[in-house]
């Protein structure tokens, strides 16, 4: 039976994260210990604030080293992915999976990256709004059909029914008034702090770019598909160009998760915190007429679980 890690990104975070791995493994307590990237991991992650945990700035890091830790764990128990994905901030964590950097440099790069993104969405006002109960079709309808001076785009493709607008206020107000007056019920206003997956993280995207000439990438050793086009990683691409082009483009996460389950994958881990893909990945095989099994590594409880200790 094949396994595929998928990793959550950014908005999952939460206060006490990874707190019970830490008391529990001696291996994953080393391995958060040893990390130096500039802020107080330990402290964000098992104690908060909230608010300062969930600042790109910090979150990102944090999710990392949590998602690192844990899937060390997992390798000690013998247990790999045959393959990997992630949604935006977890595509890191898919790559790290599949031995393109190491856990260090893979905490390193998203620190940098929370920096990056932090600096390019100051000045911006920008709001994001998921888009709930309708098709791609009708909301890149809408976005296309908005003939305002300000700027909007789909940032996200989440699963069928989940979609997710970003773009000027404006924008963004006008386009939900336009789904709403076609019959789509819910518009959820996201609590997040930058225009992410927009023209707007440009800047994050050419900082990115000078921080990757500084680091060598190994080929991935397992299939990783990859947010910016929605498909594997296939030989011979520029893996540092396409994460440049994903920190200011759309996520197209259904189209991953279509492709794994056409596959025939149907064992799937999340690597968390939360379990925020599990419910993408089930809404996903149910518009295929399928079901898969997905646990998501939230505890030390869930990890047993999978592990069978």
């Amino acid at each position: 039976m094949s396994t595929v890690f998928i990793y959550a990104g950014q908005g999952s975070q939460k206060v006490g994260m990874g707190l019970d791995f830490y008391e529990t493994y001696p291996e994953y307590r080393e391995f958060i210990d040893s990390l130096q990237v500039g802020i107080d991991l330990k402290r964000l992650m098992h104690e908060g604030a909230l608010e300062e945990l969930s600042k790109t700035e910090n979150t990102q890091a944090c999710m990392a080293a949590f998602a690192a830790g844990v899937t060390k764990l997992f390798a000690m128990k013998g247990i790999l992915p045959d393959e990997a994905c992630g949604l935006s901030l977890g595509e890191y964590g898919a790559l790290y999976a599949a031995g393109t950097f190491t856990a260090e440099e893979y905490v390193a790069l998203t620190a940098f990256r929370g920096n990056a993104m932090m600096e390019a969405a100051k000045g911006c006002s920008c709001a994001m709004s998921a888009v709930l109960g309708t098709d791609a079709a009708m909301v890149e309808e809408a976005v296309n059909a908005y003939d305002g001076d300000a700027f909007i785009t789909v940032a996200n493709y989440n699963c069928p029914g989940q979609y997710v607008i970003c773009g000027d206020d404006e924008a963004v107000e006008a386009v939900e008034a336009d789904l709403k007056s076609k019959g789509v019920k819910r518009c959820v206003r996201l609590n997040v702090s930058g225009p992410f997956h927009t023209k707007y993280m440009q800047p994050a995207g050419e900082a990115l770019r000078g921080y990757f000439e500084t680091i060598s990438f190994e080929e991935p050793k397992i299939p990783v598909l990859l947010n910016v086009t929605g498909d594997y990683y296939k030989e011979g691409d520029d893996l540092k160009e396409l994460l440049v082009k994903q920190v200011q483009n759309s996520v197209r996460l259904e189209d991953q998760l279509r492709k794994l389950i056409e596959k025939g994958h149907d064992n799937f881990i999340e690597i968390g915190p939360g379990n925020t893909i599990a419910g993408f990945l089930k809404k996903t095989a149910r518009a295929m007429k399928t079901k898969v099994n997905v646990v998501s590594i939230d505890t030390v409880e869930d990890f047993k679980k999978v592990t069978g200790e």
